[in-house]
């Protein structure tokens, strides 16, 4: 996996946690710095370690499955993906409180960070080299995620759901290239 490919990949799975992060800048009303980084830091950490557990946790099953890889590769992020884009065609109401504490926020970093533990499976199954990939992801959605909590303040929910639609169609499309490569097509 390319660093463009990489790039995209951290894109794709930062959505949920800017949507999130909009609907916190939106109940924080006046935003600070110290907010921006408390999101960034739950949410980009969560989004590093949790491709990490899965990386492990696929490393068990990777010699039993390897010459089905990018099927499974492919089945996962075309699920999560999906998911993504039926939620935000849902349109569910922005329902997230101010409140930044460790609880709340560990809560949300979790909830968020879950599609991310899925694509650590396939970056088992794909042989990545997972210290920098995500490293990388958890920086790109520490950026996103800082942003959104200031775009949500200043603009309010408008962008959540295009947000989550982009973000499942980006994992739809990688789970569609990965399939292409593993079968040879590409």
């Amino acid at each position: 996996m390319g660093i463009t490919e990489l790039f995209i990949l951290a894109v794709g799975l930062s959505m949920d946690a800017f949507a999130v992060s909009v609907c916190k800048g939106l109940s924080l009303g006046r935003v600070r710095l110290r907010h921006m980084c408390i999101a960034g830091m739950w949410f980009g950490g969560f989004q590093a370690l949790m491709p990490l557990a899965g990386y492990f946790l696929g490393s068990f099953f990777t010699d039993m499955i390897t010459r089905y890889a990018h099927w499974i590769a492919f089945l996962l992020l075309l699920y999560l993906g999906g998911s993504m884009a039926k939620d935000a065609m849902e349109g569910e109401a922005c329902q997230i409180n101010s409140a930044m504490d460790v609880k709340n926020m560990f809560l949300l970093a979790v909830a968020t960070s879950m599609d991310a533990l899925a694509v650590g499976v396939t970056f088992a199954f794909l042989k990545v080299s997972i210290v920098p990939a995500v490293s990388f992801i958890g920086c790109v959605t520490f950026a996103c995620s800082a942003a959104g909590v200031k775009i949500g303040s200043l603009f309010g929910v408008k962008y959540k759901s295009r947000a989550e639609l982009c973000g499942g169609a980006i994992l739809i499309l990688l789970g569609c290239k990965i399939l292409l490569n593993g079968l040879g097509v590409l």
